[in-house]
Formats: C-alpha cells, sequence, structure tokens
C-alpha cells in the first residue's frame, strides 16, 4: 500500500506540480548571521517579510510544524508568438508573463492540501492536521525551503537552480504539522562559474548567492519614486523585473517549457506598445496588466519606466506624448518625461530648451526641478554642438 507521502507525490503530478520536496521544519539557524547583515548595510529591498526570527523559524509563524513540502512550477522562456516590429515595446521579465504566479501557486497548494486532508483516516485526525501555505509574500525563505526539500541548489545568483528546468520556477511551500520522511538537499552546483556576477548590469550580486537588492535591477523597475540616473539606461526596454543574471546561467540553456496554459505569455501584455502607456487610464491599465503579477505596484512606476524605456530605445516620434506627461499631476512622472526629453529633444534643442524653461519657472517640486537643470545642460550641449557643426 502507498504511503502518504507517495500518494501526494502522485496526486502532485496530477495537479500539474512540476517538482515536490519534503523538508524538515527545523529552525533555519544559518541564514540569520547573513540576514542580519544585509539588512544592516542595506542590502535589503523592503520587499521582505520583516521579522527576520518568522523567516527562520518556522515555530514562529505555525505550531508545532514537522514538514515543509515544498513545490515548484516551470514557467516558460520564449513566446509562441512572434513579436511585432511595429512600435517600441517594452518587455516584462519572464517571471510576470501570465497569470500571476501567486494566484497560480495558491491554486496548486490549497488543492495539494484539500488532497491531504481527504486522506485521514478520521475525522479526529483530519482536525488535527494543520497547514499553511505561502508563497514569496510569506515569512518562509521560499529558496531555502526548496533547497533543503532537495528541488535543487541556490546559485550565486540566489535563485533556486533545478536539475530539470533551470531556475525558471516558481516556488511555494506548505507548513505541516505531519511528519514525512525528508528528501536530501542539494549540494551547490555553481563550481566556478560566476557568469550572472559578471553579467549583472549594476553589480547587485555579490557572489554567494546574496545581493545588494536595492542595485538589481528588478527592484529599481519596482519603486515607486524617481528612478536613480544610473540605472535608467541600464534599464534597457525591460519596464519590469530583471533576468539576466538568468540568461546567462549554463544551467538555463535552451530550458523553455509550456506546462501550464495560464502562464503562456500574450505579446500585447508582456511586451507591450510603450507610447500608448503613456497615456493609459485606470480602467485600461487593469484590463490589460492588472492579471500579471508585475502590476502589483500600479501604473506609476510602469509608466515611468515606459518613458525611460522610450529614451532608451530612440523614441523620438513619441516625443508629442512625452511632452504631455509634463503637465501629469504625479512628480515622478513628470520628472521622469522631462529627462527623456532631455535624451530625445537632441536634434531640436532651442524648441525643448524654451519650452523647458517655461517649465521651470512654474514647477515646485524640488525632483522635478533637478531634472529640469540636467536636461538643459544636455540640450545646452546639443545646441552648441549644433552651432558648431
Amino acid at each position: 500500500m502507498a504511503t502518504l507521502k507517495e500518494k501526494i507525490i502522485a496526486e502532485s503530478k496530477r495537479l500539474g506540480i512540476d517538482k515536490i520536496g519534503f523538508a524538515s521544519a527545523e529552525p533555519f539557524d544559518h541564514l540569520k548571521e547573513s540576514l542580519e547583515e544585509q539588512a544592516n548595510r542595506g542590502y535589503t529591498s523592503g520587499f521582505e517579510h520583516p521579522v527576520i526570527d518568522e523567516r527562520i523559524y518556522p515555530e514562529r509563524t505555525f505550531e508545532n510544524p514537522q514538514t515543509i513540502i515544498a513545490i515548484a512550477l516551470a514557467y516558460p522562456t520564449k513566446s509562441r508568438e512572434k513579436i511585432p516590429r511595429d512600435e517600441k515595446r517594452g518587455q516584462f521579465a519572464r517571471a510576470s508573463w501570465g497569470i500571476d504566479y501567486h494566484d497560480i501557486l495558491r491554486d496548486r497548494l490549497n488543492r495539494l492540501i484539500d488532497f491531504i486532508r481527504d486522506q485521514a483516516d478520521s475525522l479526529e485526525e483530519q482536525e488535527k492536521w494543520q497547514f499553511k501555505p505561502q508563497v514569496d509574500t510569506g515569512e518562509l525563505i521560499d529558496v531555502a525551503a526548496a533547497q533543503r526539500a532537495g528541488l535543487g541548489f541556490i546559485g550565486r545568483n540566489g535563485l533556486l537552480i533545478t536539475e530539470e528546468y533551470g531556475s525558471f520556477v516558481y516556488l511555494g511551500e506548505i507548513l505541516t504539522n505531519i511528519s514525512f520522511e525528508q528528501d536530501d538537499p542539494v549540494p551547490f552546483g555553481c563550481g566556478e562559474c560566476t557568469r550572472c556576477i559578471t553579467a549583472c548590469p549594476t553589480d547587485a550580486l555579490l557572489g554567494d548567492g546574496r545581493m545588494n537588492a536595492k542595485r538589481c535591477l528588478s527592484y529599481q523597475t519596482q519603486t515607486k519614486g524617481m528612478m536613480p540616473p544610473e540605472y535608467r539606461k541600464k534599464m534597457g526596454s525591460v519596464i519590469y523585473g530583471c533576468d539576466i543574471c538568468q540568461l546567462v546561467c549554463p544551467y538555463n540553456r535552451g530550458k523553455d517549457f509550456h506546462f501550464h496554459e495560464e502562464m503562456e505569455p500574450d505579446i500585447e501584455e508582456v511586451y507591450p506598445k510603450l507610447q500608448p502607456m503613456l497615456k493609459l487610464s485606470n480602467k485600461a491599465f487593469k484590463e490589460q496588466f492588472g492579471h500579471l503579477a508585475g502590476s502589483w505596484r500600479g501604473k506609476k512606476p510602469l509608466q515611468r519606466n515606459a518613458l525611460i524605456a522610450l529614451a532608451n530605445l530612440g523614441g523620438r516620434e513619441a516625443l508629442p506624448d512625452i511632452l504631455q506627461c509634463i503637465e501629469d499631476v504625479r512628480p515622478v512622472i513628470r520628472g521622469t518625461a522631462v529627462w527623456a526629453i532631455g535624451k530625445l529633444g537632441n536634434r531640436e534643442p532651442k524648441k525643448w530648451l524654451a519650452i523647458l524653461e517655461q517649465m521651470k519657472q512654474e514647477e515646485q517640486d524640488e525632483e522635478v526641478l533637478l531634472e529640469i537643470t540636467a536636461a538643459v545642460e544636455q540640450l545646452n550641449q546639443a545646441n552648441d554642438r549644433q552651432q558648431k557643426s
């Protein structure tokens, strides 16, 4: 007769869970010093669960935990559709393709919990069994739980790397008071390879699986204020997230799995036309992007990033729409539009200098005024070059 663990593994496959493993719910003591050091150095993003002890001691958030059941779902890395070349387009990183992965994982975790409950021999046993599902918005550190459960190892970029699917996996876990036979952790497998560290455009990776999260482009695309100038050009045309460290990883070579229809990308959603994004209403934003994981910070960061991407792509044809953005009620949009004008207006510097000088007389936000000063300087240089040629 199959054990409960064997039944769960079989059911996980039926539910469309690509990997599953069972780990001890013992504390992750070895992570405490590292997490405290990261916080003290200001390397955390602020998106993490705020209480370190709750991240490393499962018993702080669950009574009498025995096992962590970790799961992984593989997501696609290439679109089945051809990307049109009709207009300047942005891009969402692959982890935000399709329906929000939090919703997908919660569905799989809850269905798996329902199955486990149904395996109880009695109502009393069922009532004793406890479960707490969570994804990356929960207390536990997903990659640490998944590594302990044997799903893969934690690479130098801090991501879980699986043998079958590389690092292109979503992770979730169930904390339970049921005791299961544990699977073996996967040892570190990067060897001497440092391709992800070398490829990171902002030097965010520290080389030991940790990072300065504030330097990561994924973090920068999710902030709501002005993006610091040093990151704007490096952002390229990716308006949400960053997966450069994944794309260069040897374990990810040739990896592209299309197991889950709800993860399939829609070109108009994940490679959106940038110029129309500048004028999106709240309703249109929710209709086009609301179901993506990349919409969680709202419209403003994505519109700011669209302005940056247009400038990076040389989108001078968008200048009329960018000009309208300098009248936006949101200072971040006004300031970023000014920066884009400074980059794109160099063919007609006198025209744009006059517009920015007029704006300067009326603008009161200090950050926007700094952007105007920088753009004016840039356009004056362009004007000087034109006069000398």
